[in-house]
C-alpha cells in the first residue's frame, strides 16, 4: 500500500521564538514522514524575509505555503502534490486566515480529479465568529471541477485547530466539559454560547456546521471502521482553569475521500507545544481511484 500522510500541527506561538524548541518540533514532524502538513500558529515566520518559513521547509523537506499575517500554512512534498491554484480570498470575517490551495495528486490518472487542502485556526474567544468561518470553510467542500464534458465535484481535506468541542456520541470519546468543569471564567464565555433556553451550552456548532456541510471527522471515522478508539484521543491536554482533556484539532474530508482513510493517530509532543499532533494516513491507490473516479469509486 501507498501511504500519504497528512499531519495537523498546531505548534504553540511557533515555539516561542526559540530556535532549538522549533528544532525539536521539526524533528517530531519528520519523523512521521508527512506528505501534508496543516499547520497553525505560524507567528513571525514572514518575518527577515520568512526565513522561518524556509528553515521549516528545509528541515521537512517540503514547500511551504505561508498565508496572511502567518496565522496558518501549508506545507507539502511536490513530489506528490503539484499546486495548482491558490485561494487568497478566505471570506470577509476571519481573524486568523486559513490557507488553502488545489493540488494535483501526482499519482493519480493525469486526467484525475484534483484535491483541496485547508489549514484553519478557529478563532478562540467568540463562538459567534466560530460559527460563522466554520460556515466559510463549507465553502470550500462546494467547489466544482471540470473533467471533460462534465462538471464534478472538487474535493477536499481541512486541517486544524477548532478552539471547540466534536458533537457528542462517538464511544471512547472524551467528554465534553460542563461549565462547571472549566475554572477559568471567561474560558466558559470562550467555549459556550447561550442556548434556546437561556442557559449557556458548550459549543460544538462549528462540527455540526462542518458535518452538515458533507464533511467528516477522520478520527470518529477511523474508531467507528476499525475499533480505534485512540484516533479519538484528546490533543490538548487538561487544566486547572481551562477544565479536562479535549479533543480540539481535527482533520476533515469530504464524504467521497472516506474510503481512502486507514488510521488516525494523535501524537503526543512531550511538552513542546499545547497541542498534540494529527497524524492522518490515506491508502494512495485508493486516494488515486476515487479522483480518477471523481470520487465515485
Amino acid at each position: 500500500m501507498q501511504e500519504v500522510n497528512m499531519v495537523c500541527c498546531n505548534f504553540e506561538n511557533n515555539g516561542f521564538g526559540d530556535p532549538q524548541r522549533r528544532a525539536k518540533m521539526y524533528e517530531l514532524l519528520s519523523s512521521l514522514q508527512p506528505h501534508v502538513v496543516f499547520r497553525q500558529e505560524m507567528w513571525d515566520a514572514a518575518d527577515d524575509g520568512s526565513s522561518i518559513a524556509y528553515e521549516m521547509e528545509q528541515a521537512l523537506g517540503l514547500r511551504c505555503w505561508l498565508g496572511t499575517g502567518s496565522c496558518t500554512a501549508l506545507l507539502a512534498d511536490p513530489k506528490v502534490f503539484q499546486p495548482l491554484k491558490e485561494w487568497p480570498y478566505a471570506g470577509p470575517m476571519w481573524v486568523q486566515p486559513p490557507t488553502a490551495l488545489t493540488f494535483r495528486y501526482v499519482p493519480a490518472a493525469p486526467t484525475a480529479v484534483p484535491l483541496l487542502l485547508v489549514s484553519y485556526h478557529l478563532n478562540y474567544a467568540s463562538p459567534q465568529l466560530r460559527a460563522i468561518e466554520a460556515e466559510w470553510l463549507t465553502t470550500w467542500n462546494d467547489q466544482k471541477w471540470r473533467a471533460g464534458d462534465a462538471v464534478v465535484p472538487l474535493p477536499a481535506v481541512f486541517g486544524g485547530d477548532n478552539n471547540s468541542y466534536p458533537i457528542p456520541g462517538a464511544e471512547g470519546e472524551p467528554r465534553i466539559p460542563v461549565l462547571a468543569d472549566i475554572a477559568d471564567r471567561p474560558h466558559r464565555v470562550h467555549r459556550s454560547y447561550i442556548g434556546d433556553e437561556g442557559t449557556r451550552v458548550m459549543d460544538t456548532r462549528p462540527d455540526d456546521i462542518l458535518r452538515g456541510a458533507g464533511l467528516e471527522d477522520v478520527a470518529r471515522h477511523t474508531a467507528a471502521t476499525t475499533g480505534a478508539r485512540s484516533a479519538l484521543g484528546p490533543t490538548v491536554g487538561a487544566s486547572l482553569t481551562h477544565g479536562p482533556a479535549v479533543r480540539i484539532d481535527r482533520v476533515y474530508v469530504s464524504r467521497p475521500l472516506l474510503p481512502a482513510v486507514v488510521s488516525t493517530e494523535v501524537v503526543e509532543t512531550a511538552g513542546l507545544s499545547d497541542h498534540h499532533v494529527l497524524l492522518v494516513k490515506l491508502d494512495g491507490e485508493v486516494l488515486s481511484e476515487l479522483l480518477s473516479t471523481g470520487g465515485r469509486a
